[in-house]
């Protein structure tokens, strides 16, 4: 006997009602994906399941594909056996073999498929006393704190003996909530209000904002790398680099250093909008927090806003900042967030911008900045390039 299959479980996904056939096939498109590089693995759909056969490959490198696909709550290395009783028993003992440190253990029988003619709790009683037996009182049984809890899910296809689980990334599956583009700074909140956003099934295109001679190709190429490595979480992203120089300055010249900071966030929200209509973009989205900086406080997202009505996300909202950089660190983003290049949010920074700049105040400003000319002139420019691979848009929609 050995460890054939893994057993992946989802958690909102059961909730989905006469959806979630849709968000099934979805999930099962991107764990496909996610094992591309695994050759001759296989992963399919059962009620309530997906069932992953290793055929005869090693499982530990199917175990770390699956960790970042969002959709998944948990998953388990998996014996498949037939749907009968000694075999059941016999895999049950192996399963728990596993653990020779276990002094305790506890059978968890599950008839998924209905017409097994044995119940649950009989083949707790089947199982559990042939293993048992075979133990030769080298173990007891516990059923409220084992050391090994062996689970034996009857289904139609076959009955599938697993012991422990691996968390999953949870969430829902990518692709299931539409696109959005991500406003992607070099720092460390945005990466993590991207992840977030993935987790919740948001595709997502990225836009940077910068500003050479004043930022320079590393800081450009720190950007990059933070996409690179997100793309383990979203697949293949888009990203859109726009040149801000011209407009920095032009804004530097024409508006009051205690608004520079909100109309320099105006126009980047309008170029964002035209962007994301022309890419057929629902919502666009960044890592801010209320109140952590001047352009941040409620007072200025308010004036800030008023320039779009595309629906602005922001998943950091009220999230603690020593939160948010453990979630850096947990999703790998930290260490390259950190590396010391500047981002265009720096450049011309004035040390006395509004915390509660008012519209009709920024309106007025405006009157001397090219706020039209400028934003299509950025537009543009815009230099768009694709990092990692994925599998085409239309295999996605087809799912539908």
């Amino acid at each position: 006997m050995n460890i054939d299959h893994i057993l992946i479980r989802y958690g909102e996904l059961a909730l989905k009602g006469k959806n979630r056939g849709s968000f099934e096939k979805l999930l099962l498109a991107n764990i496909r994906r996610a094992l591309a590089h695994c050759e001759g693995v296989k992963a399919r759909r059962t009620f309530g399941r997906i069932v992953v056969e290793l055929n005869g490959v090693a499982h530990e490198p199917v175990v770390e594909a699956l960790a970042p696909v969002f959709g998944i709550h948990s998953y388990s290395l998996a014996l498949r056996v037939e749907n009968d009783v000694e075999a059941m028993q016999r895999g049950a003992l192996f399963m728990l073999n596993q653990h020779p440190e276990a002094k305790t253990f506890k059978i968890s029988a599950r008839r998924a498929y209905k017409p097994f003619p044995t119940d649950s709790q009989t083949l707790n009683h089947l199982v559990g006393g042939y293993v048992l037996k075979a133990k030769d009182g080298a173990i007891a049984v516990n059923v409220h704190t084992p050391d090994a809890n062996i689970n034996v899910e009857v289904r139609e296809s076959g009955t599938y003996i697993t012991s422990g689980a691996f968390a999953g990334a949870k969430g829902l599956p990518l692709g299931s909530s539409g696109k959005v583009l991500h406003m992607l700074s070099g720092g460390i909140d945005s990466p993590v209000a991207a992840h977030l956003l993935m987790q919740r099934g948001a595709e997502l295109e990225m836009i940077h904002f910068h500003s050479p001679p004043y930022t320079n190709e590393r800081a450009k190429q720190k950007v990059l790398d933070l996409v690179r490595i997100l793309t383990k979480y979203g697949g293949e992203m888009t990203v859109h680099l726009v040149p801000f120089t011209d407009i920095q300055t032009h804004i530097h010249q024409k508006v009051p250093s205690s608004y520079e900071m909100t109309i320099m966030r105006r126009m980047m929200l309008r170029i964002a909008e035209k962007i994301a209509i022309e890419r057929g973009i629902l919502a666009i989205s960044n890592g801010e927090s209320l109140g952590q900086v001047a352009s941040q406080t409620l007072a200025s997202m308010h004036t800030i806003n008023e320039v779009t009505n595309v629906p602005v996300l922001r998943p950091l909202l009220a999230m603690d900042k020593e939160v948010v950089i453990g979630k850096a660190k947990q999703i790998g983003t930290y260490e390259t967030s950190i590396l010391p290049f500047e981002d265009c949010c720096t450049i011309f920074l004035p040390s006395d911008s509004k915390t509660k700049p008012k519209r009709t105040n920024a309106a007025r400003y405006e009157q001397h900045v090219e706020v039209e000319e400028k934003c299509n002139a950025a537009v543009a420019e815009t230099e768009r390039l694709t990092i990692a691979t994925r599998t085409a848009k239309n295999e996605i929609e087809q799912l539908f």
